[in-house]
């Protein structure tokens, strides 16, 4: 249940696209207990449900789908791995063995699958596994596996190389452990040998040779016993080379050298960017990741004299795998919607509820009320001319990147801190408890793995929380603020999302006078970057209506498409930190982190960036002694000097808050730029983010900071274009108070009709 007393967890789903044109096809892909759903479609115009505000808003549509549609239960099949299609080679007749390096950080009592060729469900086949306890070889029996084991206790984040040998001949098994010695520890070996009758051995599983897990069953495909750590190098050989020997074994495969002994030597190092694991033995019997575990991560190789994989890709030879990573449930499609042509662009979703003959006989109808938030944009240019509908001269840019950053965020949940810094109790919600109970569906690139690392990856292609109607209220919720208001002024608007930017370029938005950025555009592509920048030079005016915009760099994964990647390196406002090395994106090589630190902060872009969190109270703006400059006259009709502008707001009490931004000339904001107005009336929680501060002193806060503070800018760019910038987070927050008629509403309302205007705005001399 939720706030409202609905059951909001009743359905799950994605689709397999976040937007789509109208006159396009979506999948929608279901799970629930319950036999059947009553499906239809909305077009919402506020999807946040807080009363003090406009509420839930939305236009039922009419689609072809409409009406009750089976449902059945699919589970989450969470942890990653890599798998090798079934071979006869991979299950030689002679005596074999295999081994790699593994890195662990999360061992306990049960084992985890480092290699294997094992079905757990027949017991047959093979499997190198670690516990706290140390390396198992088991091996599948008449009766029941056979396991040998090192019996010597291994320790999380160290190198080791394992290995196990099989010899059918002679009945032998062995296993070994190798802790690799460092600048702190030397070299420890254990070992342990054992004789079995090999005619009770059953060495085939039938199925793929996989790293990381273990296949449950073949029918349908399950892994099990998922390792979290990294892995390096796994390799199989003919014979029973001594461990020293088989770890060197790659060397002639790197050379291009055929090895007599070689039966498979997977390179991690070669396609980092790929979810193709190269072998690099004659037979190049090639792998393949599933559920998306980390590349580009340190190996035991790494010097740390390179930092960018792409320089020694040797030193990067490491995969990071973890019980808990998710990509794509996999679940089938349930629903497949060719869009109407005659569907507005805009913020959309597919409402579930029980059939009637599951609804509860003493429960109102929506009692059960799930939606699949998705997005649709203008149809494409024939089609266009179809619906007689002209383009408007305004586009929204919906920022699908950091929707997808946030998506299942368990913050509230996880961080011991969180009530000290709101400085107010902690409000569980149904969907605090879901993934609570089900961390399987993924969480979101603030939080952690299982094993306390960093979560690198979030997709769409799973149940996402917080990014629908009712959810705890976020960015989706407060950009929809913006798009009622929109509505309530009869202002005509198209939308698209940031992968369309990010695939399409400056083409995606080219043929729009307005761009309007919306409360949080915090994560963004080099390919986004670039396209607002050739916008706004080419004549564009950019309305920036929130803060904490433009901060990370990022990516959406090229083979992995729906998925965003996100490295924190060691500054910024952040819930982690890369490991030393690990700061560069595995799926394009550039580096992560913040955009300041790449030399574009955001103040290059839009004359402000992130300054501040506020935690406490929000604040207001005050008009500045510049804001009597001509050039800003249009912004400021109907405001005076003096009057506290935004002293109001839905959940946040006032129009600066959350998160701000400022004006900083050192860090690009544009000399010619007017500061229009000026925060006030902040406190002691507005804190400074990490990278405005060098070192700990008393003063931080907004009482005693002037730092601390949120600036609305303007500034003319080339061709006649332009920029207004309002650097906070919460300004979209109080659009709608006093029936839309206030200071905020009418600042807003006088920008927007100067840009739509288009005279060109003239720079100063």
């Amino acid at each position: 249940m939720n706030d409202t007393g609905i059951e909001t967890n009743a359905f799950l789903g994605y689709p397999d696209t976040l937007s789509v044109r109208a006159g396009e096809r979506i999948r929608f892909h279901l799970s629930s207990h319950l036999p059947e759903a009553d499906a239809s479609f909305v077009r919402l115009r506020c999807a946040d449900a807080d009363a003090t505000g406009p509420g839930l808003k939305y236009q039922e549509l009419v689609s072809p789908l409409d009406g009750v549609h089976a449902c059945q239960w699919h589970e989450v099949p969470c942890g990653s791995s890599m798998s090798v299609p079934a071979d006869s080679r991979l299950a030689p007749a002679g005596a074999f063995s295999f081994g790699c390096h593994i890195w662990p950080t999360r061992l306990g009592a049960a084992p985890q699958t480092v290699l294997a060729r094992w079905n757990a469900e027949t017991g047959c086949g093979y499997a190198l596994q670690v516990s706290r306890h140390g390396v198992t070889l088991r091996v599948g029996g008449a009766a029941a596996p056979v396991e040998v084991s090192t019996g010597a206790a291994l320790d999380e984040r160290r190198w080791y190389w394992i290995q196990g040998g099989i010899d059918p001949a002679s009945g032998e098994l062995f296993v070994h452990q190798s802790r690799l010695a460092d600048a702190v520890l030397p070299e420890k070996r254990s070992e342990m040998r054992a004789t079995h009758p090999a005619a009770d051995w059953r060495l085939d599983s039938q199925g793929p040779f996989t790293v990381a897990a273990h296949h449950a069953s073949l029918a349908p495909l399950r892994t099990a016993a998922h390792f979290d750590g990294k892995i390096e190098a796994p390799r199989i050989a003919a014979g029973l080379p001594a461990p020293d020997a088989l770890r060197q074994i790659d060397a002639p495969a790197r050379a291009g050298q055929a090895d007599a002994q070689l039966i498979a030597c997977w390179d991690f190092s070669v396609g980092i960017d790929t979810l193709v694991v190269t072998d690099r033995s004659p037979h190049r019997m090639h792998g393949l990741l599933h559920q998306l575990p980390c590349r580009g991560m340190t190996g035991v190789h790494w010097s740390g004299a390179v930092h960018d994989w792409r320089l020694a890709p040797r030193e990067y030879g490491a995969i990071h795998f973890h019980s808990d990573d998710i990509y794509d449930c996999g679940w089938p499609a349930t629903l497949v919607l060719d869009v109407p042509l005659d569907w507005r662009s805009g913020v959309h979703a597919l409402r579930l509820r029980p059939a009637a003959t599951h609804r509860p006989v003493d429960a109102p109808a929506r009692h059960a009320e799930t939606f699949i938030t998705f997005f649709v944009t203008p149809a494409a240019g024939a089609h266009n001319l179809r619906t007689a509908r002209p383009r408007a001269p305004l586009v929204l840019l919906a920022p699908s990147m950091t929707y997808m950053a946030y998506a299942n965020s368990a913050l509230r949940l996880h961080a011991v801190h969180f009530e000290v810094l709101t400085e107010r109790l902690l409000m569980l919600t149904g969907d605090d408890v879901y993934l609570q109970e089900h961390p399987e569906i993924g969480q979101s690139t603030y939080d952690h793995h299982i094993d306390g690392s960093g979560r690198a990856y979030s997709s769409w292609l799973r149940p996402v929380l917080n990014m629908r109607p009712r959810a705890t209220p976020g960015n989706l919720a407060i950009d929809t603020h913006f798009i009622d208001w929109l509505e309530e002024k009869g202002i005509d608007y198209e939308l698209i999302t940031d992968a369309e930017l990010d695939r399409q370029g400056l083409g995606a938005i080219a043929g729009y006078r307005v761009l309007a950025t919306l409360s949080h555009p915090e994560y963004y592509s080099q390919a986004m970057m670039n396209a607002i920048m050739a916008y706004q030079n080419g004549g564009g005016r950019h309305l920036a209506l929130g803060a904490n915009g433009f901060y990370w760099r990022c990516a959406w994964h090229p083979q992995a498409p729906a998925a965003v990647e996100v490295r924190r390196g060691i500054s910024g406002t952040r819930t982690w930190e890369s490991r030393p090395g690990e700061v560069h994106l595995a799926g394009t090589g550039e580096p992560g982190a913040l955009w300041r630190h790449s030399g574009f902060a955001p103040q290059k872009l839009i004359g402000v960036g992130f300054a501040a969190m506020v935690y406490d109270h929000a604040g207001y703006y005050l008009l500045t002694p510049e804001a009597a400059n001509p050039r800003v006259a249009f912004a400021l009709q109907g405001i005076a000097q003096g009057e506290r502008i935004g002293d109001y707001g839905v959940r946040a009490g006032g129009a600066v808050g959350i998160e701000i931004d400022r004006f900083d000339a050192d860090l690009g904001s544009p000399p010619h730029a007017v500061i229009l107005a000026r925060s006030h009336g902040l406190g002691p929680g507005a804190l400074p983010t990490p990278e405005e501060y060098r070192t700990t002193v008393h003063g931080l806060d907004a009482e005693q900071n002037a730092l601390v503070r949120a600036d609305m800018v303007f500034f003319e760019t080339a061709r006649g274009g332009a920029v207004f910038a309002t650097g906070s987070i919460a300004y979209m927050l109080s659009l709608s108070h006093n029936g839309y008629d206030n200071d905020i509403s009418r600042i807003t309302t006088n920008v927007l009709r100067r840009f739509l205007d288009p005279r060109p705005f003239e720079a100063p001399a």
